[in-house]
């Protein structure tokens, strides 16, 4: 490095520093007269260092990579090379990184342009046709004015849009991923449905619902302006063909000329969705770049009506396009499945059934705000909370180490799992039914749709043969409720067992991943009390999330839409496992309709039904009693 310097010094050379290109999302080297030999040195080196990582970042996210660099925070240079920068006037020379084919990062003669020179281009070039089309407002051509053609445009459709999904949800994810940088600027959000309503209407159905975060409010008022002045409306008419050539028309002249990527969220019931998705394939996708579409669970209604719904989609759709969402998959918890097992070594030779007793997957919910739409309808609990989060948890949980951390090798590696459970028999589940006191669900009444359901499930392979997998998930019951409880097995002939009492089970270690009530991850260990004489105490190892990380926690919709933006499909089901776990669900779904089971009944703030302890009783399970 000295030699560096001393060569910097005899002969200077332009120190190089990184600033954001005018024309893209990319970073342009700028060659400026060194303010001295070391501090010349220093940029050179930095910026050989900066390109090596830009390389390999913008070989894996492309255009993305900007919108991240925005959300921490890294517009400014750093300083020793911003002082470099302002010793000396800029030359008006700028050299242009591209990314390749070859996955080289090479200069063009014929992109170096001035940053004046671009400025007034701008100004002197004709207007666009988003500009002359009539339908489109000002704000709309302000959207894409200003932006090189070698920056790809995104357009996220909402389907749906004045649904409560799409108000209560889908759009305050949308602007927390805008207010946080994480959405391009020039971001175009477009509302579809079928009420007469204006560009106006759809902003005032939701503003009301669009907040910034707690822990930071800077400028909230001026990106929420922002970002409703790039929300426009769709009226989808009495037929999708020709909405969705209106939407198409009117995504077009807001990408202009430039490469275009489309997003398509189908907040619509599952008896709408290919009348929806088939419009949608045929006459809004984009030509000039990628499309991809989002749909909402349940899957289907049985197995034979979620094959047809699947080979109708991939019939206009390949699967890399479709993403199914399910919002519970995108808390912390599930992420934290692969994180804790894999990245530390004390709990990887764990992961078996050498060591694991049993583990058990709790969902449970106080509130019964949505069981007269959903549950004492049609669709009831084991299509809507067992077929894809509960399974997928299982899943991802039991699953072999993937090749990597793609997308495709995780769900690789899921599929084995769904394919690997063994057909629950009658007397390993339990059925419940919420009681309804209030008379609001009287027309109910009569139906047999489960609100609650806890089985016994079994892996037949070469890692859990003989696991019990407990699940339970309910509404209407004593509290909120999401956690994995992993129960290890005794130790072999424990010296210390009669301290425990009569109760071994005291002395059963256990590892606790829980979401709700508030977010944990606990260790229960056995140790000695202090004092005189010896006596055992089982206690729990605590990482409480509100007392180590001080920050919000994104809405789950937050994280499932960027991981759509990023082309990650780990979370998001793919067309085999939705078939893989149906043929687990099927069987059960048929003894519950071929033997007219009737769900047992529970009062609302109960634990639930008393069958689901004497069921986890025959499989040596305990569930816990922390409600």
């Amino acid at each position: 490095m000295a030699g560096l310097a001393a060569a910097a010094s005899a002969a200077p050379a332009p120190s190089f520093q990184f600033q954001p290109s005018l024309v893209g999302s990319r970073f342009i080297p700028v060659a400026a007269p060194a303010a001295s030999s070391r501090m010349q040195a220093c940029g050179l080196r930095c910026w050989v260092a900066a390109k090596l990582k830009f390389r390999k970042a913008l070989k894996m996210h492309g255009w993305q990579l900007q919108r991240n660099l925005d959300a921490r925070g890294n517009d400014k240079l750093p300083d020793h090379l911003e002082a470099a920068s302002l010793t000396e006037k800029r030359t008006h020379r700028n050299m242009h990184l591209a990314y390749d084919s070859g996955g080289e990062v090479a200069s063009s003669s014929s992109d170096i342009l001035d940053s004046t020179t671009v400025q007034k281009n701008s100004m002197h070039q004709g207007p666009s046709p988003s500009e002359t089309h009539s339908p489109v407002r000002k704000e709309e051509s302000s959207v894409s004015n200003g932006h090189s053609d070698s920056e790809p445009s995104l357009c996220i459709a909402v389907i749906g849009a004045t649904g409560e999904l799409a108000r209560t949800k889908v759009f305050p994810a949308l602007f927390a991923l805008y207010y946080s940088g994480f959405l391009p600027r020039s971001v175009g959000i477009f509302g579809y449905s079928r009420k007469k309503i204006t560009d106006e209407g759809l902003r005032s159905i939701i503003e009301a619902n669009l907040t910034c975060r707690v822990d930071h409010h800077e400028n909230c008022d001026d990106k929420l302006n922002e970002f409703l002045k790039r929300t426009y409306y769709i009226d989808a008419g009495h037929d999708n063909k020709d909405g969705m050539a209106r939407l198409n028309s009117r995504m077009a002249q807001i990408e202009g000329t430039r490469a275009a990527n489309r997003i398509f969220y189908l907040a619509v019931p599952q008896e709408a969705l290919l009348d929806v998705a088939l419009p949608l394939a045929d006459g809004a996708q984009t030509k000039q770049g990628w499309n991809r579409i989002i749909i909402e669970k349940p899957f289907g209604f049985t197995g034979l009506s979620s094959h047809r719904v699947t080979q109708s989609l991939l019939s206009k759709f390949e699967e890399k396009q479709i993403y199914r969402i399910d919002h519970l998959l995108g808390k912390d918890l599930i992420e934290n499945l692969t994180v804790l097992r894999f990245s530390n070594l004390v709990f990887e030779p764990l992961w078996s059934r050498t060591y694991i007793r049993n583990v058990q997957v709790i969902f449970s919910e106080e509130t019964a705000t949505e069981i007269q739409g959903r549950y004492f309808g049609n669709y009831g609990i084991i299509r809507d909370i067992v077929h894809s989060h509960i399974l997928q948890t299982i899943a991802l949980f039991a699953m072999e180490p993937p090749v990597s951390l793609d997308g495709e090798d995780i769900r690789d590696e899921k599929v084995k799992v769904l394919r690997s459970i063994r057909k629950v028999d009658l007397e390993d589940f339990v059925l419940g039914q919420l009681k309804d006191t209030s008379g609001k669900v009287d027309r109910y009444t009569k139906s047999t749709t489960p609100t609650y359901f806890a089985a016994a499930l079994y892996i037949d392979n070469a890692r859990w043969d003989g696991v019990p997998f407990l699940i339970k998930t309910g509404m209407g019951l004593m509290k909120n409720r999401a956690e994995i409880r992993i129960q290890f097995r005794h130790v072999p002939g424990n010296i210390y067992r009669e301290r425990f009492g009569h109760d071994i089970d005291l002395d059963t270690n256990e590892l606790v991943l829980r979401d709700q009530p508030e977010e944990a991850i606990l260790l229960k260990v056995n140790n000695k009390v202090p004092g005189l004489g010896l006596q055992l105490d089982a206690s729990e190892l605590n990482l409480l999330y509100r007392d180590k990380y001080d920050t919000e926690v994104p809405d789950s919709y937050e994280h499932l839409l960027l991981d759509v933006l990023d082309g990650d499909s780990h979370l998001f089901m793919r067309s085999d496992e939705v078939a893989a776990a149906w043929n687990v669900l099927t069987p059960i779904i048929h003894e519950i309709d071929q033997n007219r089971l009737a769900p047992e009944l529970y009062e609302a703030g109960d634990r639930g039904p008393v069958n689901a302890y004497y069921l986890a009783a025959k499989h040596g399970v305990r569930w816990d009693d922390d409600w």
